[in-house]
């Protein structure tokens, strides 16, 4: 029990840091991702500075004319071998194309962003293009306040990627890293936040285990000295004897109860490994309901079992077991009236050994069911306790379940009985 609800501690712990860690991480690269992009956009606008510085505007046959002749990339001269650049491109101030480098632009100039992301495909091979992404400014070029033409130039984004490739990857590691050592430091604190809870607990444990084995002696000794007094003659003191039958009987349940609240203190969720050993689950369930306790438990009703053929072999604790199976088993014949029907199965389903309990009793409201396995706890108080019972049969059950990593469960309606279910796992 501990170790699972600290296992919620150190999961949920995990959760909410690690998803601090993802926004901080996603924080992170988006902020690498616009920084990059500033790099990038700062290079282009100065290469294109000193493109459009190159630019001569001056009069030719009457008219202002533009020359680019000495303009880099766009002139007579070759581009250099080391230039990034992937194309080159110049617009008049009308928009029409009137030299370029690289590939073979729009006649006309669409747009005038500024700045702007473009995909390029490369469909040299059908079989295979290659994708690029580039960076393209659209540069105006004015003189004397007047506009005379667009320069277009792109320069690929391949180093950028590379950069925000490599620090995704740190991201990566170091938050995996982090989430490691996050789930260690939730595991530990959730140790030193049970502790207190778990010293609490084991303090109300041996409390209870104390207190039930001394009081098994002085009941031991009421109940000794009424069965004594039963053995005498009735004669004049049939009132006197009446009493002492009480007091047998209530002996009897007190030492029941005591000896119920014994097994949950020493057995708090927790398997003795020397009580394990494999064993056919199939047999165990035959000789149970062959059982004394169960024949006189059912003498009013028609018990039914449908259990398998072959063999079906678990590694538990086998005497823990029957009583689980025969707490369900005793609670259904309790509730099932004169005449009724009580079935035991036992089926693999999914990798689980499934054993079912089912009767057509008198069911269990809806209200009550997710409170029937807590210790004490009892549906119709008036008649568990005329019948002698003290609420803890379903809540043994149920730790003996949980201690073999097994899960149970009830499906119950009022007026037409109910289905409990012991799910454990196969071995």
């Amino acid at each position: 029990m501990f170790n699972r609800s600290r296992r919620n501690l150190a999961r949920w712990f995990t959760l909410s840091m690690g998803s601090i860690l993802i926004m901080f991480a996603g924080t992170l690269y988006y902020q690498e991702s616009l920084q990059q992009l500033e790099i990038i956009d700062s290079l282009l606008y100065k290469k294109a500075r000193v493109i459009t510085g190159n630019v001569k505007y001056r009069p030719h046959q009457g008219q202002e004319q533009v020359f680019l002749g000495n303009v880099p990339l766009l002139g007579n001269n070759p581009p250099p071998p080391d230039s990034e650049v992937v194309y080159a491109r110049w617009y008049d101030a009308e928009g029409q194309l009137k030299r370029f480098f690289g590939q073979i632009p729009p006649e006309k100039l669409r747009e005038t962003f500024e700045f702007q992301t473009i995909k390029l495909s490369n469909d040299e091979d059908s079989s295979s293009s290659t994708v690029i992404w580039l960076r393209q400014i659209t540069l105006p070029v004015q003189h004397n306040g007047q506009i005379i033409g667009y320069l277009q130039m792109a320069l690929p984004m391949t180093r950028a990627q590379e950069t925000l490739r490599r620090f995704l990857l740190l991201l990566v590691f170091t938050v995996l890293i982090a989430l490691g050592l996050t789930s260690l430091a939730g595991w530990f604190l959730g140790g030193l936040a049970m502790l207190p809870i778990r010293h609490s607990y084991q303090q109300l444990q041996r409390f209870t285990a104390n207190a039930s084995h001394e009081l098994r002696a002085p009941l031991a000794a009421i109940l000794s000295n009424a069965q004594v007094g039963l053995l005498a003659p009735i004669d004049d003191g049939a009132t006197k004897h009446l009493r002492l039958e009480k007091t047998v009987e209530v002996a009897k349940s007190m030492n029941t109860l005591i000896g119920n609240l014994l097994f949950l203190a020493r057995r708090a969720g927790c398997l003795v490994p020397e009580s394990l050993r494999y064993f056919d689950l199939s047999d165990l369930l035959e000789e149970l309901l062959d059982s004394q306790t169960i024949k006189a438990a059912a003498q009013h009703l028609h018990i039914k079992s449908d259990l398998p053929k072959h063999s079906i072999v678990i590694n538990a604790d086998p005497d823990l077991l029957r009583q689980a199976v025969m707490n369900l088993l005793s609670n259904a014949c309790k509730y099932t009236p004169q005449g009724g029907k009580v079935e035991l199965r036992l089926f693999t389903e999914y990798g689980q050994v499934v054993i079912q309990v089912e009767d057509n009793g008198i069911g269990i409201p809806a209200e009550d069911l997710p409170h029937i396995f807590e210790r004490f706890y009892r549906v119709d108080k008036q008649r568990t306790r005329s019948a002698g019972g003290f609420g803890l049969g379903l809540a043994i059950a149920q730790q003996i379940v949980a201690a073999h990593d097994g899960h149970l469960s009830v499906r119950s309606q009022v007026g037409q009985g109910s289905l409990f279910q012991i799910e454990l796992p196969l071995t």
